[in-house]
């Protein structure tokens, strides 16, 4: 029996932005730089999750900190957007990077509360380190001890890979996005998009 999972589980989402998101100066095996991740992760979480329940603000931050130099926020976006990338401007573009990123971190940011390293197997990598991108498999378990696969595609930058992308049990929150979003826009503009997720992004958890 496949048990199915919503892909937008905070849990498994920003697990997976986190996990698959540690860059090196020299990149090496994709699971290597997993598995890095994981023990940073642990670190930086380690005796902090109650404070960090109660302060939103540091957890934003520390969320940031390990995920905005490691996440390709331009490639995620032109995905999400697809044709309605090519039509944007430049400043809409911009926005909309900065917009979609930030409402994601807050949107998923409890689920990094949820963490837990000794619940994710990281698969060895078994493809050509020195390709331009790589899929990077992982198994989380979850409470009731099901195994959920989650799957990450990264980027070879050259000097460190980068995540773009989040599959749970092979749906990828790209494809969801993008999907949900063409709709909004077809219905509205990229405009009220675009306002709408920085608003979300400028919002309290409570607001």
């Amino acid at each position: 029996m496949t048990v199915r999972i919503d892909w937008r589980h905070p849990a498994a989402f920003i697990a997976a932005l986190l996990l698959a998101s540690t860059a090196l100066a020299n990149p090496g095996p994709p699971d290597a730089v997993i598995e890095g991740a994981v023990a940073e992760l642990s670190e930086k979480l380690s005796g902090r999750k109650d404070e960090l329940a109660e302060n939103r603000d540091e957890l934003y931050e520390l969320i940031d900190e390990v995920l905005l130099p490691r996440f390709d926020r331009k490639l995620a976006a032109q995905l999400v957007l697809a044709k309605h990338w090519r039509t944007a401007s430049e400043e809409q573009q911009e926005r909309f990077i900065n917009a979609f990123y930030n409402s994601l971190l807050r949107k998923y940011a409890d689920g990094i509360l949820e963490f837990d390293d000794d619940l994710i197997e990281v698969l060895e990598y078994r493809g050509d380190s020195s390709a331009k991108r790589a899929l990077v498999k992982t198994n989380v378990t979850l409470d009731d001890g099901t195994q959920v696969p989650v799957h990450y595609d990264l980027v070879n930058r050259g000097d460190r890979w980068l995540i773009y992308n989040v599959k749970v049990e092979g749906v990828s929150y790209v494809s969801n996005f993008r999907t949900e979003l063409d709709s909004e826009i077809r219905r509205s503009s990229l405009e009220a998009v675009i306002d709408r997720l920085e608003s979300e992004a400028s919002s309290g958890p409570d607001e």
